[in-house]
């Protein structure tokens, strides 16, 4: 065969290539003792009718490069069909003069003849009737059965348009030229991610075919009476071959969910989907749609010019756009046989009304996000879902660290609360194990722990060990600064005394130092120099007081105060000021801790300085009520003055349990290192926007810690906080959750769950870029 191929060598097929009839004739006279006509066939592939000796064939050339195993693979799957007489038609291979059932059109392209199955191809039913619609699903049905015990002796494969790689498509939709219809895929990614693919894992896998789509359907009258093309056969969850049969059985309906609908019935009827199968079909649609539509706009960017590679481009755009304006929850019930289109009459009680009940029962001081206020109802990793199942991808939820209602975290609170939950008074070793595990992340001499249940509840009593342990009550704070809700703390909060409702000025013994912002602030830079002259002006805030203090509490990078990075050398100059003066130095980590900035577990330890209390809270527990204030042993002796410190619920058995899961799958999961590399990534697309959009002054940030700062001049800074708001809003919009902060409300504040993937962050840099873009032409 190599010698043959050699006489009559030509040059290599790809898929874009056009074979002269000629050619093909002379293939099937070598290879198969055939002489007559040839037509090249609708599709992607290079497939040609043959009409020889009184009888029909199709011809099937597999592209440059595609190995003789994947094609003796696909012959392989087809007899075993044939044995398990799945009730339609199938091709047949035929046998070459070399007694092979793969033959080498060309030393790299195996070719296959096949018996010609009759029938007319789905694509041309123009409406195609209820019974139809319902023999298709039975049909997929019988498939899935026929494959079952499909067990070749090769390794389960995969295929690039397999339903779990929807993923790797996304590149393509740079190749979409419209912006509404880039937009529209963008939407669609989106709600595969979110509903889709955290699913797929768990869900049953078997061979399927992959590929039952509207050339590859036979139909004669209303019955499916051949199915072929099992060149995409792989191992992925059974429920995509109804998925994909769905998607094309929807092309060109007027009621789309209709025809969906008698679909899954038929299926349904011999073949019943689980509760999870039925989640995911229609974001598994999306999924196929998705990969459809940007393999298709690849192929016109690179110059593709075969009409048949994008027959059902228009089609899938126009499905797409009408099932993109319907909700996932209302999508769902109408595949599953519900009103077409129509809510479900369970879809959890209306907003509106869910808010006028809130006005009445909940105080008005207790704020609602955005202008239309989302009703939230479950979230899973780094999404939020609401009410009627539309996904939102949470960028400031920096509580839920490892993700919402991550399972380890969950199991762990849900077996220590079904065990034991008490207080402190007991001996348990969940509360030592819990401690000694904690304090390993921190410097040495931070090593003796009190447990509490809020970040508020945990600076309380960082400012009461701190008193106690230097006898002194006044305080330095930085400006826009926030460290909790209580009486206490909002006196030492200048983001509240200053904001709405605050009194105005500080009290007596609270005394200010400015920001360390180096894009706005007096010092201008992001050098060691400026950090030290930042540093500097805590000496003369402390001249200034003319006495001893207490201690400066400082968030180790600013959240409040608009995602501010300080810059090096300040916190090293500020505390060796506080130390001379007498004073303790306390880290408020309780928004960037446990390995958030990605360099360090600490975000103190990026400006290499040791506090002397450290306080923790927000991730500490997932989403637990739990917080943490670790100190030196002498300040916790100086504490220990006869009156004791109890705290009701800190430290029980179950919070224990919940921070110690939380620490597990940090290091399990590598999430202080994945914080490191996505965040590079993040940062540099977040400044890449920068470069191309006025709007954006400043992006800032360390890890999974960041900011972008918009302004209107960027001579003078002016902030655009109205700018930033409907930027947040337009985001929304898309399924994306930001939201604003700092002193001018000018700042984007993007502080994710550590599982944030790259496909999110750039799915988050496209519709920045997108939006932005939209508000500079506005």
């Amino acid at each position: 065969m190599r010698l043959l191929w050699k006489a009559h060598r030509m040059d290599p097929i790809t898929a874009a290539s056009e074979l002269s009839p000629a050619r093909v004739r002379q293939f099937l006279q070598r290879a198969y003792g055939l002489d007559g006509s040839v037509r090249l066939l609708p599709g992607e592939n290079h497939n040609y009718l043959v009409a020889a000796s009184g009888a029909r064939y199709v011809l099937k050339i597999s592209a440059h490069g595609q190995s003789r195993a994947a094609v003796e693979l696909e012959h392989a799957v087809i007899e075993h069909m044939h044995g398990r007489a799945p009730g339609f038609a199938l091709p047949r291979t035929v046998v070459g003069l070399d007694g092979a059932t793969v033959t080498l059109f060309d030393e790299d392209s195996p070719a296959r003849l096949m018996h010609f199955v009759a029938g007319q191809p789905w694509l041309g039913v123009e409406a195609p009737a209820p019974a139809l619609l319902r023999h298709l699903g039975q049909s997929v049905a019988a498939l899935g059965r026929a494959l079952a015990d499909f067990d070749p002796p090769v390794a389960p494969r995969s295929h690039p348009w397999a339903l779990t790689r929807v993923a790797e498509h996304q590149d393509g939709l740079a190749a979409v030229v419209d912006p509404h219809r880039r937009q529209l895929l963008d939407a669609a990614l989106h709600l595969y991610l979110a509903l889709a693919q955290p699913r797929l894992a768990e869900l049953p896998t078997s061979w399927i075919h992959g590929d039952v789509n509207d050339e590859n359907l036979l139909v004669d009258g209303e019955r499916i009476v051949g199915l072929v093309d099992f060149g995409d056969v792989m191992v992925d969850p059974t429920v995509g071959e109804i998925a994909i049969a769905l998607t094309y059985g929807m092309l060109r309906r007027q009621r789309p969910f209709a025809a969906g609908a008698e679909i899954v019935a038929g299926y349904e009827a011999t073949q019943p989907l689980s509760p999870d199968e039925r989640e995911v079909l229609f974001p598994l649609v999306c999924g196929r749609l998705v990969t459809s539509l940007a393999h298709a706009a690849r192929r016109r960017h690179q110059g593709y010019e075969r009409t048949n590679y994008f027959s059902t481009e228009e089609p899938a755009w126009e499905l797409l756009e009408r099932l993109l304006a319907v909700d996932p929850l209302t999508a769902c019930h109408a595949l599953l046989g519900g009103d077409d289109g129509a809510a479900p009459a369970a879809a959890g009680i209306d907003s509106l009304e869910l808010r006028r009940e809130r006005e009445q029962r909940i105080g008005p001081s207790l704020s609602l996000a955005y202008d239309e206020p989302l009703q939230i109802v479950r979230g899973s990793g780094q999404y939020l879902y609401d009410h009627r199942g539309r996904p939102y991808l949470d960028l400031v939820n920096n509580v839920c660290h490892v993700g919402h209602c991550h399972p380890h975290v969950v199991a762990a609170a849900q077996r220590q609360m079904a065990l034991l939950n008490t207080n402190t008074r007991y001996l348990h070793r969940g509360l030592t194990d819990y401690a000694e595990r904690l304090t390993a992340t921190l410097p040495p001499p931070l090593s003796v722990c009190f447990m509490v249940n809020s970040g508020s509840e945990a600076n309380e009593l960082a400012l009461r060990l701190a008193r106690a342990h230097t006898g002194q009550r006044a305080l330095l704070v930085v400006e826009g600064a926030y460290h909790g809700h209580t009486s206490t703390l909002t006196d030492i909060s200048p983001y509240k005394f200053l904001g709405p409702g605050g009194r105005g000025a500080a009290e007596a013994w609270v005394h200010m130092v400015p920001m360390p912002d180096g894009y706005r602030g007096v010092h201008k830079g992001h050098d060691r120099a400026t950090g030290i002259a930042y540093g500097d002006d805590v000496a003369s805030v402390l001249a200034a007081v003319g006495g001893p203090i207490g201690g400066l509490i400082l968030e180790s990078l600013l959240g409040c105060g608009g995602q501010i990075i300080p810059p090096p050398g300040y916190l090293e100059t500020a505390y060796g000021h506080v130390r001379a003066a007498g004073g303790l130095c306390i880290a408020d980590e309780v928004q960037v801790g446990f390995g958030r900035v990605g360099s360090h577990f600490w975000a103190f330890e990026c400006q290499a300085v040791v506090p002397d209390i450290v306080v923790m809270g927000k991730p500490i527990g997932n989403g637990h009520p739990m917080a943490a204030v670790v100190t030196r042993p002498e300040i916790a002796a100086s504490f220990a003055n006869g009156m004791e410190f109890f705290c009701t619920f800190g430290g029980n058995p179950v919070s224990c349990a919940v921070g110690l899961a939380v620490l597990e799958v940090i290091e399990k999961e590598r999430l202080q290192h994945h914080a490191l590399e996505l965040g590079a990534h993040f940062l540099a697309g977040l400044r890449a926007l920068g470069a191309r959009h006025s709007a954006v002054g400043d992006v800032r940030g360390v890890g999974l810690f960041l900011g972008l700062e918009l302004i209107r001049d960027p001579a003078t800074l002016e902030p655009a906080a109205d700018l930033a708001q409907t930027l947040v809003e337009r985001m929304k919009s898309q399924g994306i959750l930001l939201s604003t902060d700092g002193p001018l409300h000018n700042v984007l504040k993007i502080k994710p769950p550590m599982v944030l993937t790259r496909n999110d962050v750039d799915r988050v840099l496209r519709t920045f870029d997108a939006e932005l873009e939209d508000l500079d032409a506005g």
